[in-house]
């Protein structure tokens, strides 16, 4: 049984645009090694692997008191997008956003475009804003809405050292839940995935990634680039006044100016918060306010 949490309790909740169909292809298209290579969790749920015949994908949503049930009118596709992956899991992401914008805002070509691509790099900005390189569980308590990193050193365990969850046979040995192909994927630092890496490693501030800055450069650009979508996002939008009904664009807009004040928010706390860490500077191009001043600290 697989289950995909369709209700953004921890994705920006009804604020923030987040698609989550690339999340969920991503997670249907994992090879398990479950029975060979190829043993993909779609092709399990599809019963091509289950000796058992009981395979299945479970939702976890919300209805509230909105007139569109989802408070945020983006937030409706997640909703289509899991009712899709689950009669047909062979669907990609960027056909079912499609469809989505098709039938919700317009059949404009153009526009379309636009849309599906602000859709599709939505959760990664998400993502590099909030759960940059495998972090993950930052917000506060009892509100997941804001970040709380002071609270929450069991998930990220930040030292002078470095940060990351050491969840190899050094640490946890969470990496023993895997097949033991994948688990020698991710428990070695030079083959695991760099978006997950703060989630099987405790990993130096000066360690060097690929793209040959230190992790701590690369986790504040991270944090820099999610703000960054969030500002071109709103002007690919504004460019689709009158392209769509005016009432959706107004809620949409209003909702990203939302969006970028929480994004700023999310990297002006964590940044400040990993520095008194690392206390190496911030790259060239990053702005972080401190919480303390209204000043803003960059090397630009």
């Amino acid at each position: 049984m697989a289950e995909l949490e369709i209700v953004q309790e921890y994705t920006g909740e009804g604020k923030q645009l987040v698609y989550l169909g690339t999340m969920w292809q991503e997670f249907l298209e994992s090879d398990t090694y479950a029975n060979g290579p190829g043993s993909t969790v779609k092709k399990i749920l599809k019963d091509k692997l289950s000796a058992q015949k009981l395979t299945g994908i479970a939702g976890v949503a919300n209805i509230s008191n909105m007139t569109n049930w989802c408070e945020h009118p983006f937030a409706q596709a997640n909703w289509y997008a899991f009712g899709r992956l689950a009669w047909d899991p062979d669907l990609t992401a960027h056909e079912i956003a499609n469809e989505w914008v098709h039938m919700t805002f317009t059949s404009d070509s153009n526009a379309v475009n636009k849309i599906v691509k602000i859709m599709m790099g939505s959760r990664e900005a998400f993502v590099s804003y909030e759960t940059p390189l495998g972090l993950t569980h930052l917000m506060g308590a009892p509100s997941h809405y804001v970040p709380k990193p002071s609270i929450r050193m069991a998930y990220h365990h930040a030292d002078n050292k470095g940060l990351g969850f050491d969840r190899t046979d050094n640490g946890s040995s969470g990496v023993d839940c895997y097949h033991p192909v994948v688990r020698a994927t991710f428990a070695d630092v030079k083959t695991c995935p760099e978006n997950l890496l703060l989630w099987f490693h405790h990993i130096p501030w000066n360690y060097k990634m690929t793209a040959n800055i230190t992790m701590w450069d690369e986790l504040c650009l991270h944090y820099q680039s999610g703000v960054d979508w969030v500002r071109q996002t709103q002007k690919t939008w504004e460019s689709l006044a009158g392209k769509i009904d005016d009432e959706q664009f107004q809620i949409v807009s209003r909702k990203l100016v939302i969006q970028e004040r929480d994004a700023e928010h999310w990297r002006n706390v964590c940044l400040t918060y990993f520095h008194d860490f690392s206390h190496l500077p911030y790259p060239k191009g990053v702005e972080v306010i401190s919480d303390n001043s209204s000043s803003i600290e960059t090397n630009r």
